[in-house]
């Protein structure tokens, strides 16, 4: 098997020996028969330590991606802590962009922090700054989110990744706005690969998960390790659904992109009431011609600017109907999200603070003229 959607559908994905069944059962169990002490039936004991759903789920984020090595976690942070953890230790240093989640800069400035790990932002597409930022001998890791979120910048993978390694550091890169679907760091030079599957690879808003995908053995062993030992892994029926759900991944992705074009297009037209538009499939979007280079569509998201200020924005976040007003992205319907008082209330502050009269969409899959009739009308409320 080798393209992608036959993957998505086929990977891991074996009929039920037992019962022929075509969809294979979920193992709801938290420990396993061992035939006599020591001796482990293909390798299970105990949940913690592995699971034959959650192993499934492994094979098959590892197939999409193009790693060797795919790890399922309880949610996207703690995908990122056992990255952490299993990298750096107290006294390292990581580099961090100046544009990434809120949930992220806040993983490392209210806990790892404390744990003795320093961090420094900086634009990575900067390349003076970037190399700039390295400290001898300290430099561990450098944090690459792309698109990023929430203003949608592109960060070249492949010159970063390669700057990080020359310095010795490991490049790891946020793909959750992406998807293995339009673009695959690994493939650019990136060391790690994280998700949180909450998002774009659950897509139903009904999962919570985070992945980690890598092809370095050595570096996979250490992060599983941290897995089993903290323990923060996906439930059987987690991993399931996550599982279902990467069989639509391309089909969802397709129409995300889709409409999310048309409503960047829509959007940049309304100059009567939006003064900028940041989605990387429009052409004056700087990172658009890097965004065609390593990625092989735009995804859904979308973030604007008000010309009205905060309370234009508060006042559209207000008036939608088929948007809905939540945080989280990724699932088959259109969610509108306010960043500086919600997924990024964290970071006000800090030198990744988010305007507030920006706000997020997460474009949904549903009709796109009904999506864009929906924004039209919010905005004639402003």
């Amino acid at each position: 098997m080798s393209e992608f959607e036959t993957r998505a559908i086929h990977t891991a994905q074996h009929p039920d020996p037992l019962t022929g069944g075509v969809i294979p059962p979920i193992h709801m169990t938290t420990t396993h028969k061992q035939d006599g002490v020591g001796n482990l039936r293909k390798g299970y004991e105990y949940n913690r330590a592995a699971n034959p759903t959650r192993t499934a789920l492994q094979e098959a984020l590892a197939s999409l991606e193009g790693g060797r090595f795919g790890l399922s976690f309880s949610s996207g942070l703690a995908a990122e802590d056992a990255i952490i953890r299993a990298v750096m230790k107290p006294g390292d240093h990581v580099i961090l962009a100046n544009d990434m989640y809120g949930g992220s800069y806040r993983l490392f400035a209210r806990v790892f922090k404390a744990w003795g790990i320093d961090f420094t932002i900086v634009n990575l597409n900067d390349s003076s700054a970037l190399e700039a930022s390295f400290v001898s001998g300290k430099t561990k890791m450098v944090w690459i989110e792309t698109p990023s979120n929430p203003m949608m910048t592109i960060f070249d993978i492949s010159a970063i990744s390669a700057t990080a390694h020359k310095h010795g550091a490991v490049a790891v890169v946020d793909n959750t706005f992406a998807t293995p679907y339009l673009q695959r760091p690994l493939e650019l030079g990136a060391d790690i690969v994280l998700h949180s599957t909450t998002k774009y690879l659950g897509g139903h808003s009904d999962v919570l998960g985070g992945a980690v995908v890598l092809n370095d053995g050595e570096l996979a062993k250490q992060i599983e390790f941290i897995q089993f030992a903290v323990g923060a892994v996906s439930s059987p029926f987690d991993a399931w659904l996550t599982h279902r759900s990467l069989k639509t991944l391309a089909l969802r992705m397709d129409r995300h992109c889709f409409n999310g074009q048309a409503v960047a297009n829509y959007l940049e037209a309304r100059t009567d009431v939006i003064s900028k538009v940041y989605y990387p499939g429009l052409e004056s979007h700087p990172g658009h011609d890097l965004a065609r280079k390593q990625m092989s569509g735009f995804g859904g998201m979308i973030s604007m600017k008000f010309s009205g200020g905060k309370q234009a924005a508060l006042k559209f976040c207000e008036s939608t109907e088929l948007f809905t007003l939540a945080e989280s992205l990724g699932g088959v319907e259109s969610l509108v999200n306010y960043p500086a008082e919600m997924t990024h209330a964290s970071a006000n502050g800090s030198p990744i603070e988010v305007d507030d009269d920006i706000v997020r969409l997460s474009v949904g899959v549903e009709h796109v003229s009904d999506i864009i009739a929906d924004i039209a009308q919010a905005l004639e409320k402003i």
